[in-house]
Formats: structure tokens, sequence, C-alpha cells
């Protein structure tokens, strides 16, 4: 009922644990607040909260139009929602290093267990397009630093996204890998690996965990958590995934309304009512107080 029993605390130790207990963590993107119900009945191991998704949700472009206000809000009210924890993408940290530092305490404050902070210019663009650029090794370091010398939580996890295997190839990013480990970095998030070896020359240039990300229609296949355990990944992204989804059968059930008239064909691959009292809990609030709820909830409609 409410939010989640554990503290925010509590999350960001269970997460610093499941890092370091060599296995792999699966993170699915939450879209809003009940889809992070819904990861977790599932026995996912953690929610991730993408950029992209936060800023398609209100109808933007992933190009670094949300602000760290928006981004914090809409964070908080899915992190709380759910007992995993949640790790959240803050792009290039919403402005100079003193930004960065504000961010990474706003984002402590809203209950994440962590955020990924990365090397493009500002304006930034999806990790998976064409055109990107990447700053210099200096102003990229010095976001790593500014975020990690924020934190007050020791447990809340700064990992830096490098964006610079598409501008400098894979050896720079390597070496870029390097450095933002020696500025402070807890994990590093190489974007955009073309394959599995690639995902293995970060494992051997760095000895923190690494996340894959595997969203659709990018530069990467769609490996297998197996295939990415196997060289060396720690934790696998996918950010876009339901949003994409819940997007696809909702076009489809539009465009059946617009045909036929009316609803009814989608019906049988709609959550049922039912099932959504389940996800929000009713009951929960039906035995707190029967003012608040006191009708059947009803069975498989």
């Amino acid at each position: 009922m409410l939010y989640s029993k554990t503290t925010p605390e509590q999350k960001r130790l269970r997460f610093r644990e499941l890092l370091a207990s060599g296995t792999i963590a699966q993170f699915p993107g939450a879209f809003n607040p009940l889809s992070a119900r819904l990861i977790e009945e599932k026995g996912f191991a953690g929610v991730y909260i993408s950029g992209a998704v936060l800023a398609n949700d209100l109808g933007l472009p992933d190009i670094g139009l949300t602000t760290l206000t928006e981004v914090a809000t809409r964070a908080g009210q899915i992190a709380r929602m759910t007992d995993l924890p949640s790790i959240v993408d803050a792009d290039t940290g919403f402005g100079e290093p003193m930004n960065v530092a504000r961010t990474v305490q706003e984002l402590e404050n809203a209950g994440l267990a962590g955020l990924h902070i990365e090397d493009q210019f500002n304006p930034k663009r999806c990790g998976h397009l064409d055109g990107k650029n990447v700053v210099d090794l200096e102003t990229a370091t010095k976001r790593i630093r500014a975020a990690a010398d924020a934190r007050r939580d020791p447990n809340f996890l700064i990992m830096a996204r490098t964006d610079i295997r598409a501008t400098d190839g894979l050896a720079a990013a390597q070496d870029r890998a390097k450095a933002l480990v020696e500025a402070g970095a807890d994990a590093i998030f190489p974007e955009a690996m073309k394959d599995l070896s690639e995902f293995q020359a970060i494992r051997d240039a760095v000895d923190v965990p690494i996340l894959a990300n595997m969203t659709e229609f990018g530069k990467s296949d769609l490996f297998t958590v197996d295939q990415l355990a196997a060289v060396g990944v720690n934790m696998v992204i996918y950010p876009v995934t339901l949003l994409r989804s819940a997007m696809g059968a909702a076009e489809r059930t539009l465009d059946s309304i617009k045909a036929e008239g009316t609803q009814e064909a989608q019906v049988g691959s709609m959550l049922t009512r039912a099932r959504l009292y389940d996800l929000v809990d009713y009951e929960a609030y039906n035995r707190f107080d029967t003012g608040v709820f006191n009708f059947q909830v009803p069975g498989k409609h």
C-alpha cells in the first residue's frame, strides 16, 4: 500500500551487494510508477529509468530538453513505488560541474540508488544515433569528480557513460573508461558496443561493474543475458522496451476503434480490471480503511 517500505539507503546497500555478487542483473526500463511495480512483481533485480523515456513521455525527443526538476520528480515517483533499486539516466548532469553536483544530491533526495552521467556535448542525442559528439577528457572527468564529491551516501552509485566508441573507436573507449574510473566512477556504461568482443574489451580495461544497453533498433544486437554474463557484463538494461510495447498496443487499439467503431477486438490483449486492481493493491487499502475503499474487487473482468 502507498509507497515502498524499503528506505532508499537500504535499496542502495542491496544494489551494492548485488553488483558485488558476481551475477548479472537485469533492469527493465519503467515508463511510469505502475510499470515499476510490475517489474518487481516479475522478479527482476532492479528498475531502470531512461532519459529518453522521460523525454518521450512528455512528447519530446531525447536531445537534452528535460530539466533536472522534471527528471528528479518523475524518477522519484517511479523509485518510491518499488522495493527494488532504481537507477536513472542523468544525461550530461544538466550543466557544468556544480550543476552535476546538485544533480547527484537531488537524485539522492528523490530516492534513487544511482545514476549515470555521459560524456556527450550538451545538447546530447540518443546514444544509438549517428552524429554524436563527445567532450574532451578533462571535461568528462570533471563531471564524474563533481558527482563523486557531491555524493553524501557512499552507496549511491556514480556510473559513467561513454559514447566515445562511435566517434573515436574501441581503443579510445577503453582509455576513456579507465580515466573515468580514476576520476571516481563506480561503474562504466559503454554505449553502442557493436558486438560481444567489444564488451569484453571494456571488461579487460576496467575492474568495476559494466552495464550493457540492450535497446531495440540500436547499434548492438539484442544479446541474451547469458551471452553478456560470459563477457563480464554485470548489469543489462532494457530502457525503452516497455514504453515501445505499451505505445504499440495503444496504437493498435486506437486503429481498431477507428476502423471498427469499437475496441472489442483488442479487449482480449488488455490488462483486465481485476489485474489492474491487483497491481495497485486495492485490497490493502480496504484493510487499512474501509472508508477509503469499500467495494468488491471484481473477479476476472
